[in-house]
């Protein structure tokens, strides 16, 4: 048909180079792939997130056994002290929905890392000015670096911050969650737990909303989801939490694994967490890992692209929970 108009390839390959040159810079800068999945599931709140079990069904977290959780677990990178795995997750949400998963994929990834050999700390740039992920992991040689606080519509962080002890911003109303270091070591959980723990913050954000202690999730997530907070909105989440050893396990939701709260507390809940509260999350969610094949960035949504059109604008944030290898011990001779 092309040859017998030859005026057609002059009009159909400019418009598929350029409909291919959109599609490549939506999926770059906006994660386009992960949030058609979550525009589609995203009205799905009646129906539960499904994990693909190592046998190839599917449960939903609260049909999960701990030895379920685990054996689903996909190794992606391992080193000393630092442990990174996902796990493909699925919601049956209606036929475009369906389409979309099965393309694109839905990941939620858990990151485990011991304060034995990795330090905890907040990290951001002078006056909190806002910043990205990558920018903090360059800046300060961090392993991991996670968005931390939320933020205030121009960009200040909303809670205290901690940094070298000495806290950098004013709490923010009664906030239930917490992420701080004391006495060198790092804890996450709901705020009761910075009074259990004595000894002075080093390091610390104000955070919210707390899930769960001593192994146990908060009534309020699942029968009050939505009087503090938006806990049945199915959309990007970061839980921060700890195991009774000290492991520290994040459980975050990757391209296209959106969740509620319920369902990511119930996932940290079955990989034996004992205390846990919610980071920002949403589409201000970006964090970083470094691999042996170099950095890899999660972001929800644009954070380069300098848009000033609100549904646009790039999500940066001010504040980030950044963690990086301990320095070897010298042991000197005699």
């Amino acid at each position: 048909m092309i040859w017998k108009r030859p005026w057609l390839k002059f009009v159909l390959l400019p418009a598929v180079i350029g409909a291919l040159a959109v599609y490549m810079a939506g999926e770059i800068f906006f994660n386009l792939n992960s949030n058609l999945v979550y525009l589609a599931v995203k009205d799905a709140e009646k129906t539960p997130l499904k994990v693909r079990l190592k046998r190839g069904t599917w449960k939903a977290p609260t049909d999960l056994t701990p030895a379920d959780l685990a054996a689903a677990l996909i190794e992606r990178h391992t080193e000393p002290g630092l442990r990174w795995t996902s796990l493909h997750v699925t919601r049956d949400a209606g036929v475009a929905a369906g389409l979309a998963q099965r393309f694109f994929g839905a990941q939620v990834h858990v990151v485990l890392i011991s304060p034995e050999r990795f330090d905890f700390m907040t990290s951001f740039r002078p006056k909190f000015a806002v910043t990205t992920a990558r920018e903090r992991m360059d800046t300060d040689n961090l392993w991991f670096a996670i968005t931390a606080n939320f933020r205030y519509p121009g960009g200040k962080p909303m809670g205290w911050v901690y940094h070298e002890g000495i806290r950098q911003n004013a709490p923010f109303g009664d906030w239930s969650g917490c992420f701080f270091v004391k006495d060198g070591k790092p804890y996450f959980g709901p705020k009761s737990l910075e009074t259990d723990v004595p000894g002075p913050i080093q390091e610390g954000s104000q955070v919210y909303p707390a899930v769960m202690k001593n192994h146990t999730i908060f009534p309020y997530v699942e029968l009050k989801p939505n009087e503090h907070f938006d806990g049945s909105k199915i959309t990007y989440r970061a839980l921060g939490g700890m195991k009774r050893d000290g492991t520290i396990v994040f459980v975050l939701s990757g391209d296209g694994g959106v969740m509620n709260v319920a369902e990511v507390s119930e996932l940290a809940r079955k990989l034996d967490v004992q205390h846990a509260t919610l980071l920002d999350g949403g589409r201000a969610l970006q964090y970083s890992i470094r691999t042996a094949d170099g950095p890899w960035h999660f972001e929800a949504f644009n954070t380069r692209l300098p848009f000033s059109r609100k549904a646009l604008e790039p999500q940066q944030s001010p504040v980030y929970i950044g963690v990086r290898r301990k320095a070897p011990q010298i042991v000197s001779g005699r």
